[in-house]
């Protein structure tokens, strides 16, 4: 059975559920999930992940996400994108390059954002775009986001383009919509390309065909997700030990999680470090996948 982690270019127009049936049907296999939602409109980095790799997708739901998004002046939606409809609108003269780019600095740091109506997130038990196709409005708490980095690459008479970097649940429209509004002016997001999801980034992406045409070279290892936890090699008594579910003294490496690895170097999963008393650290396992992986 296949198991790993597809590195997905989703294209404008499809949803990612789209993108996890394509992959189901592709491989006939029914384990398969995503990390990260993209709008239907957006295009990007869509992890994917199939067979037992989905046990994984925990570790990348929390990781930093980075997106070159084009923001249009003048006019807003009720989507907060351009495929929404036109609800106020207002003049526009283009803007001086310092004030656009001192005020995307002043989005860097800790946020809060309020969740736009077409969201996935649930109130009551239904998504907010649900409810927000019955003509609902609702209150949303503010979320707190976090924006590591944000630049201004190019700019026009009505448009800005912009890198951005930014944790996990930050919504790029609604980012678009209060920089509008900070720069005293309506605005909406009119493209979005998600350049990276933690360590999976757009240069090495595969589109749909280029999966169809070389299905077994695209799947990525399933332990590409935790690249970047520290390894820790065990000897064939301690693999066994800890893939029955029992705790092993182990050399501090100074982490929480780390991989682990037996000694022909497969990986074998997930295991926690609890520091002791005298200098002892004790590797408990998380999670393990089976060894045929």
């Amino acid at each position: 059975m296949h198991s790993g982690i597809i590195n997905v270019l989703k294209p404008p127009g499809m949803t990612s559920h789209d993108v996890v049936s394509f992959i189901r049907r592709l491989y006939g296999i029914k384990r398969v999930g995503h990390a990260g939602t993209l709008d239907p409109a957006a295009a990007g980095v869509l992890p994917v992940f199939i067979g037992n790799a989905t046990r994984l997708v925990e570790y990348l739901a929390d990781a930093d996400k980075s997106y070159r998004a084009e923001l249009t002046f003048g006019f807003e939606t009720d989507t907060g994108d351009d495929t929404g409809k036109v609800i106020n609108s207002c003049p526009y003269s283009r803007l001086d390059s310092k004030q656009i780019k001192d005020t995307l600095a002043s989005f860097i740091g800790a946020n809060e954002q309020i969740p736009p109506m077409h969201s996935a997130i649930k109130i009551g038990g239904k998504k907010l775009y649900e409810l927000a196709r019955q003509g609902q409005v609702v209150e949303r708490k503010p979320r707190k986001i976090v924006i590591d980095s944000i630049a201004l690459i190019t700019e026009s008479e009505t448009k800005i383009v912009f890198d951005v970097t930014c944790s996990k649940g930050t919504y790029i429209r609604t980012l678009c919509s209060d920089i509008g509004r900070r720069l005293a002016c309506l605005a909406v997001m009119s493209f979005l390309v998600r350049t990276r999801v933690g360590s999976f980034h757009l240069e090495q992406a595969l589109t749909l065909e280029e999966i169809t045409e070389n299905k077994e070279q695209a799947i990525q290892n399933v332990d590409s997700v935790i690249a970047h936890f520290p390894l820790i090699k065990l000897s064939g008594q301690e693999a066994q030990a800890i893939r029955n579910g029992r705790s092993i003294p182990c050399n501090l490496t100074g982490s929480d999680l780390v991989k682990m690895y037996d000694d022909q170097n497969m990986f074998i999963g997930i295991g926690r470090e609890t520091p002791q008393q005298e200098n002892m650290t004790i590797l408990t396992p998380v999670k393990i996948l089976s060894p045929g992986l």
